[in-house]
């Protein structure tokens, strides 16, 4: 493993971040990367998160090295984590006894949202984010529409994300993908969510990895087109809401992941997100359109849409368009087609005298 020093030649603490929904298949490819020489593992007990408390422990291969227990006025995974955990690992980095670090973070954690918090210490880099699958449930999970308190999953009464978010999140982040077996087709749909993914059968050679701290979905993107499993669409007329509202649940039936950026002939000036998680929707506003921005405000518009309307600039309606990618096990790419095909704003139909299902869900928005 690589020696990382920091920008005033202090040497970092390397740290990986386990995650998953299945708490015995993470809490194992976390014990076997803590078989290589020199780790520390944390891992907290959340199995009492709804009374207030959470166990966290660190230890290595010879034993428990500390053993907290952390109270919240607000019981959740957040709080449990924020700041405790970086203390802790910063302390552990300060002894210079450890090569790397390793967190089993609980299911319901947020992974960037603890990447960006290790990211700030100065003592402690972000090696590899690695996340655990159950193959014979993952496309189920992934396609479906359980919420993850329905899972019985320990997390904030709150929390109201479906299963197929939270394991799209853990993919999406994800350097790679531990699979606990061999099932047909599931690493090639894994690959389809997050192509730069790397899909394994065990952890080893995992450590030294280094995560990319920029890798992100940049809002209202796309992903790249797989035969079968990721259908590509885009028109440069916009979509009828009534039409596209009824389809909805249609347009998601057999999905995984869709992402995008929509054109709704009655939000002429929002610019719209799609993201959807199984047969779960959110559409939201991303922000005006370049068209309707000076061009010093360019900037704060996604480096993607900005590359893609240097292309694709239409000379009436400049970068007003729709594009969707829908990812699933086993797409109908030509029905799908054709069902958004059917939910655009024909040429003959006037715009006024529609009425907006969307306008009431949009904050913000010119209709609502």
């Amino acid at each position: 493993m690589d020696i990382v020093f920091n920008k005033t030649g202090e040497l970092m603490l390397p740290v990986s971040l386990v995650t998953g929904l299945d708490e015995g298949i993470r809490g194992g490819v976390a014990g076997e990367l803590l078989a290589a020489a020199g780790a520390v593992l944390v891992e907290y007990d959340v199995s009492a998160l709804s009374a207030g408390s959470v166990v966290r422990t660190a230890r290595t291969g010879s034993g428990v090295i500390d053993r907290e227990v952390i109270t919240m006025d607000h019981p959740c995974v957040s709080c449990a984590l924020r700041g405790s955990l970086v203390q802790l690992l910063s302390s552990i980095a300060a002894v210079e006894r450890y090569d790397t670090a390793i967190v089993n973070l609980p299911a319901a954690a947020d992974t960037s949202a603890v990447a960006m918090e290790l990211a700030r210490d100065s003592e402690l880099v972000l090696d590899a984010v690695i996340t655990t699958v159950e193959s014979a449930t993952v496309v189920a999970d992934l396609t479906g529409d359980q919420r993850i308190r329905e899972r019985g999953i320990p997390t904030a009464a709150e929390d109201g994300r479906a299963i197929a978010e939270v394991v799209v999140r853990q993919l999406e982040y994800a350097d790679a993908v531990v699979l606990d077996a061999e099932v047909a087709d599931v690493g090639a749909l894994i690959q389809a969510i997050n192509p730069r993914v790397l899909v394994k059968n065990s952890p080893a050679g995992l450590l030294g990895v280094r995560h990319d701290p920029q890798a992100r979905v940049e809002p209202g993107s796309v992903a790249a087109p797989v035969d079968g499993r990721t259908l590509v669409w885009q028109s440069d007329r916009p979509f009828h809401p009534e039409r596209l509202f009824d389809a909805l649940e249609e347009l998601v039936d057999g999905t995984a992941r869709g992402r995008g950026t929509l054109w709704i002939a009655t939000q002429h000036r929002n610019r719209l997100s799609w993201d959807s998680f199984g047969t779960n929707i959110s559409i939201g506003v991303l922000g005006p359109w370049l068209a309707d921005l000076p061009a010093d405000r360019w900037s704060t518009v996604g480096q993607q849409h900005q590359a893609r309307s240097a292309l694709e600039w239409h000379p009436d309606h400049g970068d007003r368009a729709s594009y969707l990618s829908l990812t699933g096990p086993a797409l109908d790419e030509r029905e799908l087609r054709e069902r958004l095909d059917g939910c655009v704003l024909r040429a003959d139909e006037a715009v006024h005298p529609l009425t907006d299902p969307f306008a009431p869900y949009l904050e913000g928005s010119s209709a609502a």
